[in-house]
């Protein structure tokens, strides 16, 4: 029987091809999707994973940010391309480059820091959110669906997704906001390391970031003709917290136009600590119907 968890720490498993002083190169296997192309957040999460082990485990990621290339085939293995820009005192820079068939599909850039202390603040997660144990799961929504995405969605991801207000998988029910919560957290338990709940954490926060856009318009998932893709992704670590316990993902939109979408985003562990903040920009492109 497929097990989604193993299937996302397989994934995150990358082997080290090869290693010389200002570049370090990995592989990493591709997880089928039944759109028919790679999962962004898939590519995000093993490139983190590769540039942190470029790093000792003293320097966690505190950012990230990536331009997604190319759309990624399901069929071929990525290559990971690390250049080692930069290590300070306190921070390094790493360049991750994925590649299939010698084109780059993503580039990411991220900074590392050695564990510090500072001022302290954060945004407070809200107090009126309904709890993930009274909320439907994906299954709950989809069970019954006859597609094959519908089917993924609700057996076979990694992650338990359960949505503040609703869903937008098939209808978008309510106001039309622009602003929605998901909680989340995978579907079992995590091993310990650190560095798999980061990537593991940027995995997820790639799956329902443009949702916004679609709930401010009435768009959901299943609109005929509805064409949406990750652009760019940035991501900033605040605090630690394992995406094994239920986080709180807030998100929002502020603007669309020219066919792009911006969202905004913040993770919050159930206790209320801001774990990270992210940002992506998408197309967002609703056309006519298919021809009968």
């Amino acid at each position: 029987m497929h097990d989604p968890l193993a299937d996302l720490l397989s994934a995150l498993d990358l082997t080290d091809t090869h290693a010389r002083t200002s570049e370090d190169i990995f592989t990493g296997r591709s997880q089928w999707m039944p759109q028919g192309r790679l999962f962004g957040g898939q590519v995000l999460g093993q490139s983190l994973v590769a540039a942190q082990r470029t790093i000792g485990d003293d320097r966690p990621v505190h950012s990230m940010h990536g331009y997604f290339l190319r759309p990624g085939q399901l069929d071929k293995p990525i290559t990971f391309s690390v250049d080692r820009i930069h290590d300070g005192r306190s921070f390094s820079t790493r360049r991750t480059q994925a590649y299939q068939d010698g084109l780059p599909i993503l580039s990411m850039i991220a900074s590392f820091q050695t564990v510090d202390v500072g001022l302290e603040h954060q945004i407070d997660m809200p107090t009126d959110i309904p709890q993930p144990e009274d909320l439907p799961t994906a299954a709950d929504v989809l069970d019954g669906v006859d597609h094959p995405v519908a089917k993924v969605w609700a057996h076979e991801r990694p992650f338990d997704m359960r949505h503040v207000p609703s869903s937008v998988y098939l209808s978008v029910d309510g106001p039309h906001v622009a602003h929605q919560a998901v909680w989340v957290k995978t579907i079992g338990p995590m091993p310990d390391d650190p560095t798999l709940h980061r990537a593991a954490m940027a995995y997820v926060s790639d799956y329902t970031i443009l949702e916004p856009i679609f709930r401010r318009h009435g768009v959901p998932w299943a609109t005929p003709g509805l064409k949406a893709a990750s652009l760019d992704h940035a991501m900033w670590f605040h605090r630690f917290g394992r995406i094994d316990e239920w986080v709180l993902y807030l998100q929002e939109s502020p603007t669309a136009t020219g066919g792009r979408g911006l969202s905004l985003g913040r993770l919050y562990s159930r206790d209320g600590r801001l774990l990270a903040s992210v940002a992506q920009e998408g197309t967002v492109r609703v056309g006519p119907p298919p021809a009968r």
